[in-house]
């Protein structure tokens, strides 16, 4: 069941593949979907608000990124890769005006549609913090296998799903 100020409302918007032409925009989104990280944990460096330009383009042909299109503009965005029979799911965002929408729930079935067949499992990871990231994932049906302390103020939770 769908929550928030838009639930229930149809959200017109397609997943597609990024490619480098959306590099520039997948960075603005990027930098504002992961503001509110940078506050929760009163750190304004994260790797996500410090990437420039050149490594995302770099990610994005080592890596396969979907986004969310609605209007022209992309308003979502998920990338990974595969190794070692592992999907590795980094960076979901969405514009958080369009967040509670279903947009990160879709955007991560399309990447592990993408990777099924070809993987044992899909592992991501997210700030201890985070505790909407870990509800989605856990809905989803990823479970906690690690939490690990990268600093006085930051752990990482790692979680795993079998395909």
């Amino acid at each position: 069941m769908e929550s928030g100020p838009h639930a229930g409302i149809l959200l017109l918007m397609d997943i597609q593949r990024a490619w480098t032409k959306d590099a520039q925009e997948l960075l603005n989104l990027q930098r504002i979907a992961f503001q509110s990280e940078a506050e929760v944990y009163q750190h304004c460096t994260i790797p996500p608000l410090t990437q420039t330009l050149e490594e995302l383009t770099d990610e994005i042909l080592k890596k396969v990124f979907f986004k969310a299109v609605k209007d022209g503009k992309i308003i979502g965005s998920v990338r990974g890769y595969r190794s070692s029979g592992t999907c590795y799911l980094e960076r979901l965002m969405v514009l958080p005006e369009h967040q509670g929408q279903g947009i990160g729930t879709k955007l991560m079935g399309t990447i592990e549609e993408h990777f099924r067949g070809r993987v044992d499992r899909y592992q991501l990871s997210t700030g201890h913090k985070s505790e909407s990231n870990i509800r989605l994932y856990k809905k989803l049906g990823y479970t906690i296998y690690k939490t690990e302390k990268i600093n006085s103020k930051v752990s990482f939770v790692y979680m795993e799903k079998l395909p």
